[in-house]
């Protein structure tokens, strides 16, 4: 939560509850909470927020900022009534991956990254306890934006908008080794489709399975913006 919210929700909390616990407290203490509140209604850090437009003072109604003012498109606005009909349910399910040796030590010779258990198939069968090589967590998750379609100029997953954002990712997990050989794919279910300025911000989470396994390679929540 970002700092102008948390102040933004205990301002509101104190004007909702005040009277609620003033009722609470004890005839001695009573009669200082009126000092209190007009105490945080001088706070010079509430004052500076609601000169600002960025937080009510106490007693005072909650009033949209100009941040939050704003009209999506006609693309826009479609894409997020049909997303929204969707929330937490699987919206893509991509098509399945061979993650072969050659890929694994292309990837740990790009990343400087080439460990004998991803890149020495006759030590891993001898020392490692998966009795092959397995591929580099970073490799699976690389490879999310070919199978999420997100680089499928042909085939986009979001067709309407006309630039797809990578944010970043809230969470990352991996509960289970890709092996050499393996064939993997990704789920993708939606979480949340939020409204933005020209766009919208769609959190998704991507789960990588692993054919024939039934832990998933990894697990992330993706944060990407759309733009119309």
């Amino acid at each position: 939560m970002k700092v102008v919210d948390i102040l933004k929700h205990r301002g509101e909390s104190l004007t909702k509850h005040h009277l609620e616990i003033k009722e609470l407290m004890s005839p001695a203490i009573r009669d200082y909470w009126s000092d209190l509140v007009n105490k945080a209604n001088e706070s010079p850090i509430l004052h500076w927020f609601r000169d600002h437009s960025m937080v009510p003072a106490v007693n005072e109604g909650v009033k949209p900022t100009d941040q939050e003012s704003f009209n999506l498109s006609d693309e826009a606005l479609a894409t997020f009534n049909e997303l929204h009909e969707k929330l937490d349910q699987e919206i893509h399910v991509g098509d399945w991956v061979h993650i072969e040796q050659e890929r694994i030590n292309s990837f740990g010779q790009v990343t400087e990254d080439m460990q004998w258990i991803h890149t020495d198939p006759e030590r891993a069968a001898e020392e490692s306890p998966f009795k092959t090589t397995i591929a580099h967590g970073f490799l699976t998750l690389s490879m999310l934006s070919k199978m999420t379609d997100s680089v499928d100029a042909d085939n986009p997953l979001f067709p309407a908008a006309r630039l797809v954002v990578n944010v970043g990712l809230n969470q990352v997990r991996f509960p289970y080794p890709v092996k050499a050989g393996n064939k993997i794919r990704t789920r993708s279910k939606l979480l949340k489709v939020t409204p933005i300025k020209k766009g919208i911000e769609v959190e998704r989470e991507l789960k990588v399975e692993i054919d024939g396994v039934r832990r998933p390679g990894c697990v992330v929540i993706s944060v990407v913006r759309l733009y119309f």
